[in-house]
């Protein structure tokens, strides 16, 4: 099974050999990719929605995978048992759904070995919700795909200070490597940190606001941040 650059970083980031957690399944690329690459041992995929299951299941078949993939129809990690799988894999959502998901099954997530997470957006806040409950960042990287640039994290047990605010947006291992599309990273946070300047700016009272003076004080550190 061919994956896109996005889902292949997903797929670099599972531990060999265990059982995996595949929630939101995207038609079941990833599980497929997973097993046929002798990487995951088993694959459990889920989706909150029929659609998604169905289009998984129809990748199950052909590829002859029934015996390994199991696809379940549900919300998130609530349709594993606590200690099931080692792996859990949540891409291509929110990073403020993925702390709802991680946050409603606790049970679950206390087993697991390691997350390998892929948000579309709300990586600050999916990063706080990590080392706020007892896990870290061990390992995060950019990749671009259909013209977007993705941040890929694997997340592993294990209290770590909380990295500061700015480097939580950014990545703290993305900030230590500076891989080559770091620059094109921070770049569209400052985007996004701008256009949202832009927007208050049009207010007055927004302008006096607490939260644009914050706004303000990000763009500088982020264009700071630009110089290295």
């Amino acid at each position: 099974m061919k994956l896109d650059a996005r889902l292949e970083a997903v797929r670099a980031f599972v531990p060999q050999g265990g059982v995996v957690a595949d929630i939101g399944t995207d038609h079941g690329y990833l599980a497929a990719a997973l097993v046929q690459s002798g990487q995951a041992a088993r694959v459990i995929a889920s989706d909150l929605n029929l659609g998604p299951c169905e289009a998984a299941r129809r990748t199950v078949r052909e590829e002859n995978l029934k015996e390994q993939i199991e696809v379940r129809q549900g919300d998130g990690l609530t349709v594993l048992a606590p200690g099931e799988v080692q792996t859990a894999c949540i891409a291509g959502m929110g990073g403020a759904l993925m702390v709802g998901i991680l946050a409603a099954a606790p049970l679950v997530v206390k087993r697991l070995d390691a997350l390998v997470l892929q948000p579309m957006n709300g990586a600050y806040e999916l990063r706080h919700y990590l080392y706020q409950h007892s896990w870290h960042v061990a390992d995060e990287t950019l990749v671009v795909a259909d013209d977007r640039i993705y941040t890929i994290i694997r997340a592993e047990k294990g209290r770590r200070k909380m990295p500061d605010a700015l480097t939580l947006e950014i990545g703290s291992v993305l900030w230590e490597r500076k891989p080559e599309l770091l620059r094109h990273h921070i770049e569209s946070l400052l985007f996004q940190a701008r256009r949202a300047a832009a927007g208050m700016a049009k207010s007055e009272r927004a302008k006096q606001s607490a939260k644009y003076k914050e706004i303000q004080k990000r763009i500088k550190a982020l264009e700071e941040r630009l110089v290295w």
